[in-house]
C-alpha cells in the first residue's frame, strides 16, 4: 500500500490497492502507517517533516476504506434462540444449534429484518481484547456490496431532523439504482406521505431504473430491500 501511494505521487497514476490482514497489528501498525503516508511522504522518527505539497495532495489517496468481516466466532456470539423454541430440542453441540435457522431467525448475525426500521442503529456483539461490546454495522455499505452496486454517489439529506442516506450507482447489467435508507420506526401514514413529497422535491429517485428502500414506503416505484438483502446474504458465490 505504501509503495502504491508513493508510485502514484511520482507519476500521477491512479492505481488502487487491496490489503488483507487478520493480525492485531492491523490497528496498531498497518493502518496508522497508511494514514501517515497519506498525510505526507516525509517522516522521520515518527514525526512529519513537512506538510504534503499541493501536487502531492492532488496525487495522494482520497480515501482509505476499511472493511471488517464478521468472523465465525462473531456469528456464534450473536445467535439468539427464539423464546418459543421447542423445549424438547436440546443440543450440547453448539454448531448444530447454529444450523437451526428456524429457531434463530431473529439473530442479528442472520440479518434480523424486523430491525431494519432503524438501520443506523443495527449492531452486533463483538469480542475484542478480552471484552464484548456492541459494534454498529454499516448496513447500507453491506447491501451495496451484496447487490453488486458500483456506487457513484453517497449523500445524506435532512428533512426537519430526519436523515436520509442515498446510494446511487449502476449494477453489472447496466441498470441504474438508488438505495434510500432512513429510520422509519414509529412512522404514521402522515410521515410516509411527507417522505413521498420530500423524495419527489429532492428528485432522489430521478433517473434510476430501480429504487430500493428499507421498510414500508409510499414512494412510487419503490421496492422493499429486506428480502433481497437476506437472499443475497445466503446466495451462492457468483464466479
Amino acid at each position: 500500500g505504501h509503495a502504491v501511494i508513493n508510485l502514484n505521487r511520482e507519476d500521477g497514476g491512479r492505481r488502487r490497492f487491496i490489503l488483507v490482514e487478520m493480525g492485531a497489528y492491523f490497528d496498531t501498525v498497518l493502518l496508522p502507517r497508511l494514514l501517515k503516508v497519506a498525510y505526507t511522504p516525509a517522516w522521520k522518527e515518527g514525526k512529519p517533516q513537512r506538510p504534503a505539497t499541493a501536487e502531492e495532495v492532488a496525487r495522494g489517496p482520497r480515501l482509505i476504506k476499511v472493511l471488517r468481516l464478521e468472523s465465525y466466532e462473531d456469528a456464534l456470539n450473536n445467535i439468539e434462540f427464539a423464546a418459543a423454541a421447542q423445549p424438547a430440542l436440546h443440543f450440547d453441540d453448539y454448531l448444530l444449534q447454529y444450523m437451526l435457522a428456524w429457531e434463530t431467525r431473529d439473530s442479528a448475525t442472520l440479518l434480523n429484518v424486523t430491525q431494519l426500521d432503524r438501520p443506523f442503529a443495527y449492531t452486533l456483539r463483538l469480542h475484542r481484547d478480552g471484552a464484548t461490546r456492541e459494534q454498529p454495522v454499516d448496513l447500507p455499505e453491506t447491501f451495496a456490496y451484496l447487490l453488486g452496486l458500483t456506487v457513484h454517489t453517497r449523500k445524506s439529506y435532512a428533512d426537519g431532523g430526519r436523515r436520509y442516506l442515498v446510494h446511487r450507482g449502476v449494477l453489472r447489467n447496466g441498470r441504474r439504482v438508488a438505495v434510500l435508507w432512513r429510520d422509519v420506526a414509529g412512522w404514521s401514514e402522515a410521515d410516509y406521505l411527507r417522505e413521498r413529497d420530500f423524495v419527489a422535491a429532492q428528485q432522489l429517485a430521478a433517473g434510476v431504473d430501480e429504487l430500493f428502500v428499507n421498510g414500508d414506503s409510499l414512494i412510487p416505484g419503490a421496492q422493499a430491500l429486506e428480502g433481497v438483502f437476506k437472499a443475497r446474504m445466503f446466495a451462492p458465490v457468483e464466479v
